[in-house]
């Protein structure tokens, strides 16, 4: 006859989160680059545009 283990038996580490990386979402989809490289750009116009007149 089997032995029975009287161990409590865990649920899964992933069990009832949910996984919002796996939604695709409709709309552009921009680098963080692109994001990065238009706020400095945007940043040295407002420097420029400000110290100019």
């Amino acid at each position: 006859m089997a032995k029975k283990d009287n161990k409590i038996s865990m649920p899964m580490s992933g069990a009832g989160l949910v996984r919002y990386f796996d939604d695709e979402s409709v709309g552009p989809k921009i680098a963080p680059e692109i994001v990065i490289a238009i706020t400095v750009i945007l940043g040295i116009f407002c420097f420029i545009l400000r110290f100019s007149v």
